[in-house]
């Protein structure tokens, strides 16, 4: 699947990952209510949403380096699978693709990852510097469900990984191509403590 590689530039860089991140107790749901561009996206309360529609959906951490952005892209090869898009990633391409925003990148790892709906494409690296001057581990993944072509990317200080990675792994496993996908994979809801009567 081809698509143009754009970030939007990370905000608030300057704190470290809390570690109430890797234990959030709320989330954020984010749906389409376009019938032609339908998703699903779910994140920790912290994180906060922005844009949608035809452009991104840029979802932030207001005090953490971590970022991650949705969109539905065109799709030229509707018989596209994660697989067979696997067995054709170049690595080097990979690389040069994100040059320019993650100055020497490189894929450390690669494969196919599940949406709450769909197998998708995933690779990752980790950069040595980026316009924040400090290292960045991006999270690639996309997919293709009913013709349309999805891509949903999380970018994090290299440094916070133990605490940012957790979060992405729930946001991308909590995706879906559909508007009306629930809540939640890969996590244990706490049931809400009762009042004591008196």
């Amino acid at each position: 699947m081809k698509h143009k590689r754009a970030l939007a530039m990370l905000a608030g860089f300057g704190l470290a990952l809390a570690p109430i991140m890797a234990a959030a107790q709320e989330i954020n749901i984010t749906r389409s209510v376009l019938t032609d561009l339908p998703y699903t996206l779910i994140y920790p309360a912290p994180m906060v949403a922005s844009g949608g529609g035809d452009a991104p959906l840029i979802i932030n951490h207001p005090e953490a380096p971590l970022q991650c952005d949705m969109r539905v892209v065109p799709v030229e090869d509707t018989d596209w699978s994660a697989e067979t898009a696997l067995s054709a990633l170049d690595d080097a391409e990979i690389a040069a693709a994100w040059a320019e925003t993650l100055p020497g990148f490189t894929v450390a790892s690669k494969g196919t990852s599940s949406y709450q709906d769909a197998e998708a494409l995933t690779y990752e690296g980790t950069s040595t510097d980026s316009a924040m001057g400090m290292p960045l581990t991006l999270v690639h993944t996309e997919a293709v469900s009913s013709g349309r072509g999805y891509a949903l990317d999380c970018i994090y200080a290299a440094d916070q990984a133990a605490q940012a990675r957790p979060l992405v792994d729930f946001i991308i496993a909590n995706f879906a191509t559909r508007s009306d996908a629930d809540c939640c994979v890969g996590a244990t809801l706490v049931p809400e403590e009762e009042p004591v009567a008196q």
